[in-house]
Order: C-alpha cells, then structure tokens, then sequence
C-alpha cells in the first residue's frame, strides 16, 4: 500500500505485549516523502544493530515521531489488549504535526484518534511508516528494559527484555514479584498466588 505523498500519514505500532515486565510501548512516526529511509522492515525480522542505526536515521528524518507507553499499573487495570491501544492513541495524540490518517499495525484501531484511521494486519512488514513505528518503539522499549536490568538485578531483562523465558520464570519463583512485573500475567500471578 503506497502512502500518498500529499495527505499526512502516519504509521503506529506497539511493541512488548508478550513480556511479564516493564510498559508497553508504542510509536506513531510521520515519514517525509522527500526523505526516503532505505531497509525499513518489520523491527522483529532486522538485527539489533540494525535497528539501532535505523533508530537513528528515522528519528533524524522523519517528519515527526511520538513516542508513548502504558503502564504496568495500565495493563493490569485494562488488560493488555486495551493498554496496548491505548499507548498507541497516547502516541499518535503526541506528534507535533497532526495526520490526516493513521495506519495502524494489527487488527484493532486505537479510540478517542484525533484522524481517520485503518487497521493493517502485518503492517509492520508491508507499510514503511507503520515499519519505522515499530523500530523506534522496540529500540525505546529494550533500552528502558536494559536500564531496569540495573535496578532489578537478577531477573536477565536486559537479555530477554521481560517476555517469559525459562530464566525469567525461575527468576521469579526465587526473587520474587517486583513492581515492574505486570501481576494480570498468568506466570506472575501464580507466583504471587504461591507466596
């Protein structure tokens, strides 16, 4: 699907519904048609090296970005689903330049968008605006979760970014359930239930 170099568009995605810790995270990113950026793809399918130096490129030339989250305390009150949508509405409300449409990653659109809008399902790989989305948003979140790895050592977030891993899990039965663990998520909640 071509983005119409006249009408304002931007790309939103999330990203860290599978993790049992840490925010979600989601971006909305107006690209400048005039500023083409070479190799965007789904952030899940490119290197970490690459997504770090693509980070940097759509943040540089891009026309505008927003870079928005919900909470643990959000996601357990709402469900993730529901924390999910609203961290991309927070983002898309965010940017400086207001679109004219929203093209957003999955099946679901966002509530309360200040513009039209339309769910892509794997919009990640197929639109480039939704794709640089998804980079700058994974970049942000694995960075905030390398940052709580200092904070809440012993868990490995810095490695698996807070999704389920056996390391994770044992990591939990033996420290604990810290306040970065979203306590709705069935691993934690059998731990806290074990206590």
């Amino acid at each position: 699907m071509a983005e119409d170099a006249t009408t304002l568009v931007c790309g939103v995605d999330e990203v860290g519904r599978g993790p049992l810790a840490g925010p979600v995270v989601a971006a909305a990113v107006i690209l400048d048609p005039h500023n083409p950026i070479d190799g965007l793809a789904d952030s899940k399918k490119i290197s970490e090296k690459k997504r770090n130096q693509l980070n940097d490129v759509i943040r540089e030339k891009a026309l505008c970005w927003c870079i928005a989250r919900a909470s643990v305390d959000e996601i357990d009150e709402l469900n993730i689903l529901h924390a999910s949508l609203l961290a991309m509405t927070r983002a898309v409300q965010g940017l400086k330049q207001q679109p004219e449409h929203a093209l957003i990653d999955g099946n679901k659109l966002p509530e309360h968008l200040p513009c039209s809008a339309e769910a892509i399902v794997g919009g990640d790989s197929l639109v480039d605006c939704i794709s640089a989305a998804s980079i700058i948003a994974k970049v942000e979140r694995d960075n905030e979760m390398q940052e709580m790895d200092k904070l809440y050592p012993g868990y490995g977030l810095a490695g698996h970014k807070g999704y389920p891993t056996k390391k994770h899990r044992e990591a939990l039965i033996e420290l604990g359930v810290t306040e970065i663990h979203r306590k709705s998520f069935g691993p934690v909640k059998k731990v806290l239930q074990q206590k």
